[in-house]
């Protein structure tokens, strides 16, 4: 299969176009399924444990998958730019679905730690998407086709949790099997609609086996001068996004008493504003503005939303919530695609697996 011609004048752009579709799909049901859990997480976890210690176990559990995360992403990104990214994003997903099944079945909190384990453990799917975008695009390109598949993700955020909510008032761990069997959905789609981006006869970088220390990969690719105010803005970014994803749903139940459907709505508002910031206002102010002024201006607006959602605990009002997410997700929107645009055209063109890998292993959140 030939490798497709990033440039948008030459005659594979149909075949670019084409790519990016099927890869928006598999993106939208990777953004659904992973969203289908998080309005009954704290739901099952409080079954074996008391109350007062669902939020300290949640973020243990989100914690876990971090680290697993953090250990095998720069292995799978360095993967996928010597096999393919296919074959790894198709391995990233089984393991997903994997994780999900071991904890919908439950039975024991160390069971639900093998499950987000598992799937931290074969956390690629994301990068291994942004390196195929890469692959296959004009770094002018990139930017704008990162907002797409954000937006896209927001409609698989927007939907995903008000199913999971139904679903979880039903029966708690019915959102873990619809997940499971959703992404395996993925995969068959991935396997018969998504062509490889990287050329057969391209030259593909040698397998060494210190490429398994996690901390050797991200020190390797710091050492690209490009790439360390990036990986920094990144992980500050990241970092804090984590520490309030991991107790958003708990902070929810608790403040304002919801239960895993108003869970749901909430975060359908995020898919929402995902969808406007990342497929309508990034996409339009990215080519005028560039990816620098809106990564800063998006960092500046969602720590105002951080600061607003701290406030809820002065003001449990549910328009004060929904005010303060537009404004939280706002900034999400802007600093996410520009901020993955820089370090894409950052990264060497045999390396952009390596990068991305080592990117998602330092930002490495609840979701895979």
């Amino acid at each position: 299969m030939e490798h497709p011609d990033p440039n948008p004048q030459s005659g594979s752009a149909p075949k670019a176009r084409g790519a990016v579709i099927v890869v928006a799909i598999s993106v939208f049901l990777n953004f659904t399924g992973f969203t289908l859990i998080l309005p009954v997480i704290p739901f099952l976890v409080g079954r074996y444990v008391a109350p007062e210690q669902v939020g300290l176990y949640v973020g243990l559990i989100v914690s876990v998958f971090a680290l697993c995360a953090f250990g095998a992403a720069p292995v799978l990104g360095a993967l996928s730019d010597r096999y393919g990214r296919r074959p790894i994003l198709m391995l990233s997903l089984l393991g997903s679905a994997a994780g999900y099944f071991i904890f919908g079945l439950g039975g024991a909190l160390w069971i639900l730690f093998a499950g987000r384990m598992i799937d931290g453990l074969t956390a690629g799917n994301i990068s291994t998407v942004y390196a195929y975008v890469a692959d296959t695009f004009a770094p002018a390109d990139r930017g704008r086709i990162y907002g797409l598949l954000g937006a896209v993700g927001g409609l698989g955020f927007m939907l995903g949790p008000v199913a999971g909510g139904l679903l979880g008032a039903i029966f708690p761990a019915a959102p873990l099997f619809a997940a499971a069997l959703l992404t395996l959905g993925n995969i068959a789609w991935v396997y018969f609609a998504l062509p490889e981006s990287i050329a057969r006869d391209a030259t593909r970088p040698a397998w060494r086996w210190q490429q398994l220390n996690p901390l050797a990969q991200l020190a390797h690719v710091l050492g690209i001068a490009a790439l360390r105010v990036p990986f920094g803005a990144a992980f500050c970014f990241f970092f804090a996004g984590t520490m309030l994803q991991s107790n958003f749903a708990v902070y929810l139940k608790d403040v304002l008493q919801f239960g895993p459907t108003g869970i749901g709505w909430v975060l359908f508002t995020v898919g929402v504003m995902d969808i406007v910031s990342q497929g309508l206002l990034t996409r339009a102010l990215l080519p005028r503005l560039g990816a620098g002024l809106l990564t800063r201006s998006g960092l500046a607006i969602n720590a105002v939303g951080f600061a607003l959602i701290a406030c809820l605990v002065f003001v449990p009002r549910i328009e004060f919530l929904l005010a303060s997410i537009v404004i939280f997700t706002l900034g999400d929107g802007l600093f996410q695609p520009s901020i993955n645009a820089i370090i894409a055209n950052a990264a060497p063109a045999d390396a952009q697996g390596l990068v991305q890998g080592a990117n998602q292993s330092h930002t490495a959140s609840i979701s895979d």
